[in-house]
């Protein structure tokens, strides 16, 4: 026995100092923002074992193919021998290959999957272009029309796609038919919303090899399965350890620097020792999530005034830190994320309002109006969403944070999926249970786009304003741009999209008032 324990001793501390020395290691050059490439080629390297993965699955699934054509060459001595139900099986399992495979070239059409169009929870026979149930129906008619032009309408009638047109042409004398429109989207919305979708998992073109996937577990290959049990332990007994370590130092160093920094008289010193206190810190947190970020346009990072950026999970402030310092708006937590929200608090201007205070817009605009007129104050952070979605769209931007008239900084985040699904469903997990998530998976991949700075029009409305930055971002990152508010996933709608939507058909019916009279 004691030679047992002698031996798991040396093996320990032979393993354990490799260990802390590449932990040391990763804090050193997360600290001073460099990089080894270490990461990149991990991730290479991961693409790389994916790609034999879906080699492998579609080897079988055609092996399986073949074999299932063969016993349909039998199907009289199935029924004879009494194997029918086995045949009958071994077809829904072609049928559903089929499905598989068809969805995969659907994804290698154009190398990635088409905006909005989620695999396997997707149907193709539902169609958006002429959708009429939409928070403002007039957009559909008037702006759509009005920058279309001739060479437009030409391609789209070539391509068949449906037009919107206007109100003086739609106007007619009412049929009972003309309420087929709304039946048919009504039915639309029943099978497949648009809401609901963005709140779901965005479901991947193969299989990454993780634990959380959308199949059960299926025998592939001996190879395969190797791998996986080789990644397993990777993930849960190499990567999640030191992954831990990262994020309590990093936790640590955020209480302690901000406390620090918060002591400091004001002025520039304490300015430039916050702002270096605090990349450091998300670039410490960023190491504990493996975060691979590809950063594009750095010319365009604030200085100042308000950013504006699509939102997809908690980390997306991460994601953005570790580039620039920004001051922070948003509801008060408790837990761990009300530890980081008071350390911040100590040493700069943030804005944090109980759940009571949301509704008074008035008040959360008259703390942004004062933060944006002081040019010391960082840009400040701002997700006008509201809720987090599932890296597939972006939803209606509240007009809130674009009322306080400053410049306005676009931001888009897009994360790659492959990699580890970054949407935090906070319906359905806790905050601890998404960091264990997170540090569980391979990697965080994403792009930001620091875009050119935006300034409202002469004449244009706030929320004509958010559209118009919204659309921008959407387009950036390869998002569907909705208008729909994605506070839907724990509201009704409101009663005044109701009324518009019996304003819009009324519009639509063509009333002589003689007959009236």
């Amino acid at each position: 026995m004691a030679l047992i324990w002698s031996v798991i001793s040396v093996s320990c501390s032979i393993l354990v100092t490799p260990f802390l020395m590449f932990l040391l290691a990763i804090i050193f050059l997360a600290s001073i923002g460099k990089s080894l490439g270490v990461r990149r080629l991990y991730v290479k390297m991961l693409l790389k074992i994916f790609e034999y993965g879906r080699e492998n699955i579609e080897i079988a699934q055609k092996d399986r193919h073949a074999s299932c054509e063969n016993s349909e060459n039998e199907d009289e001595d199935c029924d004879k021998d009494g194997r029918g139900d086995s045949r009958r099986n071994c077809s829904r399992s072609v049928t559903s290959d089929r499905r598989i495979h068809s969805d995969h070239l659907l994804y290698k059409a154009d190398g990635k999957v088409k905006n909005g169009v989620l695999a396997n929870n997707s149907t193709s026979v539902i169609s958006r272009e002429d959708l009429i149930l939409v928070p403002d129906p007039e957009h559909n008619y008037s702006h759509a029309n009005s920058n279309m032009t001739s060479e437009d309408d030409h391609t789209a009638a070539s391509h068949n796609f449906p037009r919107r047109r206007s109100f003086e042409t739609l106007r007619s004398d009412f049929e009972l038919s003309d309420c087929l429109d709304f039946v048919k989207v009504g039915v639309e919305a029943i099978i497949e919303d648009q809401v609901t979708l963005r709140f779901e998992t965005e479901e991947l073109k193969s299989w990454n090899l993780l634990t959380r996937t959308n199949r059960h577990y299926e025998f592939i290959s001996w190879r395969l399965s190797f791998i996986w049990m080789v990644g397993f332990f990777m993930r849960y007994c190499f990567l999640l350890p030191l992954r831990v370590l990262i994020c309590f130092i990093g936790t640590v160093w955020i209480v302690m620097a901000m406390l620090l920094v918060g002591l400091v008289p004001e002025g520039r010193f304490k300015h430039w020792l916050h702002r270096r206190a605090y990349l450091i810190t998300f670039r410490i947190l960023a190491r504990s999530l493996s975060a691979i970020i590809t950063v594009h346009d750095k010319q365009y990072v604030p200085s100042g005034g308000v950013c504006v950026a699509n939102h997809t999970s908690p980390i997306d402030i991460i994601m953005l830190s570790t580039e620039n310092c920004y001051s922070l708006i948003g509801q008060r937590h408790g837990g761990f994320l009300g530890v980081l929200q008071r350390a911040l608090a100590r040493a700069s201007p943030h804005i944090w309002f109980e759940r009571s205070e949301v509704k008074d817009r008035e008040a959360v605009a008259k703390k942004l109006r004062q933060h944006v007129s002081d040019p010391r104050n960082p840009p400040i952070l701002i997700f006008p969403e509201g809720t987090c979605i599932n890296n597939t769209s972006v939803m209606q931007f509240k007009k809130g944070s674009f009322e306080v008239g400053s410049v306005i900084y676009p931001v888009a985040i897009k994360y790659d999926p492959k990699f580890g699904d970054a949407f935090w469903n906070s319906s359905r997990y806790s905050m601890m249970q998404y960091l264990y998530l997170m540090m569980t998976s391979w990697a965080i991949v994403c792009d930001v786009w620091y875009l050119p700075p935006m300034y409202q029009q002469e004449g244009e409305t706030a929320i004509d304003f958010a559209n118009r930055v919204k659309s921008v971002i959407a387009r950036q990152g390869g998002l569907v741009d909705l208008m729909w508010d994605g506070q839907l996933k724990r509201m009704k709608a409101k009663p005044e999209w109701k009324e518009k939507q019996q304003e819009e058909f009324s519009k639509r019916l063509k009333v002589d008032a003689r007959k009236q009279e």
